[in-house]
């Protein structure tokens, strides 16, 4: 998979180009594993003005720390990033509010050949490539400088932030004189985020540790350990500290004499630890002990060990392969399972824009392929919520309402740090008012609070954290709108997912998610009361629960207005909507700037143009609850009408599509939103890949192509694969069991294999209903509209 200087990473290169470059050279033949060139990215050359979206495309992240894909030396225009989750500061912009903290730099490494640095800016660049192993979790890179006396040195390097071990990150480069022999000397810094970020360093034994505290409290420390070895197994050890904190070595290279300079690093935070210095210089000496090979390999298997929970499997389409590899690699190196205060932000820890805060993406585009692929992932996230309750019950409080209203956009405690002003792309300032009137979050949470609970029979959970959840969101609904004369429940003055009309009433998202919100909290009663009659009293104490208060949810749940009409079958967006202005689309679909920009914001408020799935989001998250006529009228009615403004719409438009069966139309929605990060469409990647687009599509193949539906005994299964999909294939979790299912386009087959648990349901849409059991294959075939019998066979060992 090339990345041409000219095209998008999806598009691949052409036939000659292919035909023309060797297989890149990924590393040494020490690599105790081979490396699949169908699972790697590769950038070849060097385009400066194309180097931030590199720098977020080539990240490495493990849920604790991530790191920008950067080169080591740096370039007039690199951006390098280390985050860290969970930990958040004062931004240092005009107006700023909390953002992600950043480490110090711990990549930055300098080659100086008889004294004159290497550059890609500088003398000639014969070949460099950067490559991303997304199999193993790799990053290497391979680059052969000629400089002005006509030296030609070679590096490659190698880069990792661990999965088998979240504090520990890797680094390791080769240098090789080619052609000559001279003086060879590398200088490895550490620098601070910003200029005069306070910091503190001191010598550790064998490890050098760098201190700092932010301004919320939060103690930080790395602690690095650096090697350089010779071919010649000689070693040695920094000296002649420069500028910063650095250390330098210098050795006489004779040609084609390689030398591997090897870095270990460790971070702690107070988050974990009581003495993070401590904790970092003890752990980064073992580590390097055990040699950075070692730890590589071990990484790798981690690795390993996530795609076969996680990997899906698409033949005869390439782009869809790729982007679900790149979405799935993303999505995996996203979430730590051990910290459950820490969330996902909207670039993850890829990028600084919306500078790391937690949206309502977390809860309805990721958490679903955690809660399907790693459910002590989705736990953690749902746990960062509970967490976090305490501020929601407060934001609720302060805006004269009962219950827990979760912030719009979330840091580390839960308070709302949405910003009060945003600069429009016409250059005005513009109030924001999502986080005063996008309300539907606390539905959002409740939602994947019980999809969670249904998935995974997590009743630990439910008692200690999802019935809160689920009941103080039910307390927030009932209070947020009011009973009118109409005999009808109203929630007026919101902004439903469609953030091109503000401050809207009875907006049919917000309205629908809200009464599913009061039925679910109703129940969550009933079921406590019946089936865990032994907890049900202390849960009742601690939330001091009205015995009247579930009849009251369901009340409010059977009177809310939802904006929709029988005799069309419609939900009507929000109040007035079919009143609005009819605007064409088609013809703006082609200009370069935002509809919203081209229209101006009041025409677009008072047209029907709609920035991202709304009332098709109901489809996506509320399939059961409505007959298949009603989705099929609202997605035909406000498919046309909507502009994908946001990066999120073309994945749940591919999700929805797909489960209407209009397959080829969802195979264009799935390439679209592939397209955001791997070839830049929205212009906006060098911010941070779009994570919950990358969750989307992990949706939109998996319930969408693939047809899976949750339901209280099983999992439904109601293929539709597009025309040029051959095959799709996928593991998934459900309640303790591990199952594997594989859809043949043809002959129209489905094989799901149980492979650990106890007996389940599974139901194929227009089919049959089959209970299977552990180590057996059981296979469909499609017979006209429905499909045939499931056939039995024992599964093969091995």
């Amino acid at each position: 998979m090339w990345i041409p200087r000219d095209k998008s990473i999806l598009s691949g290169p052409d036939r000659g180009e292919e035909e023309a470059k060797p297989a890149p050279p990924l590393l040494s033949a020490n690599l105790p594993f081979a490396i699949d060139p169908s699972w790697v990215l590769v950038e070849s050359g060097f385009e400066p003005g194309w180097e931030h979206e590199i720098e977020s495309i080539f990240t490495m992240a493990n849920g604790y720390v991530g790191t920008r894909g950067s080169l080591a030396e740096r370039t007039s225009l690199s951006s390098p990033a280390t985050f860290l989750a969970g930990a958040f500061e004062a931004s240092e912009a005009p107006g700023g509010t909390l953002e992600l903290t950043k480490l110090h730099d711990w990549t930055q490494l300098r080659v100086l050949v008889e004294g004159v640095p290497l550059s890609l800016e500088t003398g000639t660049t014969l070949d460099h490539r950067r490559i991303l192993d997304l199999q193993h979790g790799l990053f290497f890179r391979t680059w052969r400088h000629e400089d002005e006396q006509g030296r030609v040195t070679a590096l490659t390097c190698v880069r990792a932030v661990c999965h088998h071990d979240r504090h520990l990150l890797l680094q390791s480069v080769t240098i090789t004189p080619e052609n000559y022999s001279g003086t060879i000397s590398i200088e490895s810094f550490t620098e601070g985020p910003q200029p005069g970020t306070p910091w503190s360093s001191r010598v550790e034994g064998e490890a050098a540790v760098i201190v700092r505290r932010t301004d919320r409290g939060t103690t930080i420390a790395m602690a690095s350990h650096d090697k350089l070895r010779h071919e010649n197994s000689q070693e040695g050890a920094g000296n002649s500290p420069v500028e910063g904190f650095a250390e330098q070595w210098t050795w006489r290279a004779q040609r084609s004499e390689a030398a591997r300079f090897n870095r270990s690093v460790v971070v702690y935070s107070s988050r974990e630890v009581q003495d993070p210095a401590v904790a970092a210089s003890e752990h980064v000496c073992r580590a390097s002990e055990a040699g950075l090979d070692a730890h590589i390999l071990q990484h790798a298997e981690a690795w390993e060990d996530r795609w076969r929970a996680s990997g899906v499997e698409v033949a005869g389409d390439e782009m869809a392969q790729r982007a679900l590899r790149f979405a799935l690699y993303h999505l995996n190196s996203a979430v730590n399972p051990k910290d459950e205060h820490a969330s996902i932000g909207a670039r993850a820890l890829t990028g600084s824009i919306y500078k790391g805060h937690v949206f309502w993406d977390t809860e309805i585009y990721l958490l679903p392929f955690y809660t399907f692929t790693d459910p002590p992932a989705a736990r953690a996230l749902l746990q960062y919520r509970f967490h976090t309750l305490p501020a929601a019950r407060d934001r609720a409080r302060r805006l004269g309402y009962q219950g827990a209203l979760f912030a719009w956009e979330s840091a580390d405690t839960g308070e709302d740090v949405t910003p009060d002003t945003v600069i429009a792309p016409d250059g005005r300032v513009v109030q924001v008012l999502t986080g005063i009137q996008e309300h539907h979050i606390s539905a959002d949470v409740a939602y994947a609070v019980w999809q969670y609970w249904q998935a995974t029979a997590d009743e630990a959970f439910f008692l200690a954290a999802g019935a809160d959840i689920l009941i103080e969101t039910a307390r927030f609904w009932v209070s947020r709108g009011r009973l009118e004369p109409d005999g009808q429940y109203h929630i007026r003055t919101v902004i439903g997912p469609d953030e091109y009309h503000e401050s809207v009433d009875d907006n049919a998202y917000t309205n629908v998610m809200a009464q599913w919100n009061l039925e679910r909290a109703a129940d969550t009663v009933d079921w406590l009361r019946s089936r865990r009659s032994d907890v049900w009293p202390i849960i009742c104490e601690r939330l001091q629960v009205k015995p009247d208060e579930p009849d009251a949810w369901r009340r409010t749940a059977e009177l809310m207005t939802t904006g929709f009409d029988r005799s069309t079958n419609l939900f009507e967006q929000f109040a007035g909507f079919f009143q609005l202005e009819e605007v064409e689309l088609q013809a703006y679909r082609t200009l370069p700037a935002p509809i919203d920009v081209m229209l101006g914001r009041d025409r677009t408020q008072k047209s029907k143009v709609v920035k991202q799935a709304d009332v098709v989001a109901l489809s996506a998250l509320l399939w059961e609850r409505f007959p298949s006529a009603v989705h099929e009228a609202n997605f035909r009615y406000y498919e046309p009408r909507t502009a994908h403004g946001s990066s999120l719409s073309p994945a749940l438009h591919a999700f929805v599509s797909a489960r209407l069966g209009d397959s080829d139309l969802a195979a264009r929605y799935f390439r679209d939103a592939a397209a955001i990060d791997l070839s830049n469409h929205r212009g906006n990647a060098a911010g941070g890949v779009h994570i919950a687009t990358l969750g989307g599509l992990w949706q939109a193949a998996v319930f969408g192509m693939g047809g899976v539906r949750l339901r209280e005994d099983g999992l439904v299964i109601d293929p539709h694969l597009p025309s040029n999909w051959d095959r799709l294939s996928f593991p998934l979790q459900w309640r303790g069991r591990s199952v594997s299912v594989t859809i043949d386009h043809e002959p129209g087959q489905v094989t799901v294999d149980l492979r650990t648990g106890e007996p389940m349901t599974i139901e194929l849409s227009h089919g049959p209903i089959q209970e299977i059991i552990s180590n057996h294959l059981y296979v469909a075939h499609r017979t006209g509209s429905g499909w045939g019998a499931w056939q039995e066979s024992r599964r093969r060992s091995g």
